[in-house]
């Protein structure tokens, strides 16, 4: 089973998206899954042209030479594709929106009506199979992902791809705070891997495993008390 994943955070490794997406791609790796992981701060991807040069000129082949041209292969044979991102203004990251976009060589020009909805269907030889969201944001409600899962779900419609599910940890950052205040953070992590060896083995991600890995870990009111005392710590510093 081949898995590519995408971390747009600008942090990289070092951001809250990873703190899911790592232990997340770590179970998959487990259970027997190839998984290819890049970041988008190290990728030159170029923005759509629309010249749709990839549909009428070279099918398949788009005409600006950047990174595209190595990572549109790879989403054509995986299996899975895991897409991390963190919400930015109630969506995904301008880098990861600009690869998204560009993956339409995947897709011919031709449309049909598929599932009483017009859609381009996928070129000869690209695979059909799953794609996974990783988020977190910084605010407390789970509700603010709404829109970029149902940006995802749209997007696995016009790439004949099921959605296996979303691993959401809203006001990510807490994660990092309770390790350094010496509590723990265990259960969550364990949820991501479990995440991962669920949907290899499984084909499949429990809602018991997912609402793990976005549960309620402090109250509304002492997340925007401590975060607000982040802030002002933080613009004490900047300051002096």
């Amino acid at each position: 089973m081949k898995v590519i994943a995408i971390n747009s955070s600008p942090r990289m490794d070092r951001g809250n998206t990873s703190v899911i997406l790592t232990p997340f791609l770590k179970g998959m790796q487990d259970s027997g899954a190839e998984v290819e992981l890049f970041y988008t701060r190290k990728l030159d991807i170029k923005p759509c042209q629309s010249c749709f040069n990839c549909w009428m000129k070279t099918p398949g082949k788009c005409r600006q030479e950047d990174d595209m041209k190595m990572l549109v292969p790879k989403f054509a044979e995986a299996d899975i594709w895991v897409i991390a991102t963190p919400l930015y203004t109630d969506g995904m990251t301008g880098p990861m929106k600009n690869l998204m976009d560009r993956l339409i060589p995947l897709i011919i020009p031709e449309m049909e009506i598929i599932d009483g909805h017009c859609r381009h269907p996928l070129r000869e030889g690209v695979k059909k199979g799953k794609l996974v969201l990783v988020s977190n944001c910084g605010f407390w409600e789970l509700d603010n992902f709404d829109a970029l899962v149902t940006h995802l779900k749209a997007l696995c419609k016009n790439f004949e791809r099921d959605f296996a599910g979303a691993l959401l940890r809203p006001y990510g950052s807490i994660l990092k705070y309770l390790e350094t205040e010496g509590k723990t953070k265990t259960e969550i992590i364990e949820a991501a891997e479990n995440a991962g060896r669920e949907l290899v083995k499984e084909g499949k991600i429990s809602e018991n495993i997912l609402n793990t890995i976005a549960r309620e870990v402090v109250t509304r009111e002492e997340y925007v008390e401590n975060y607000n005392k982040m802030i002002e710590d933080i613009l004490k510093r900047t300051k002096k």
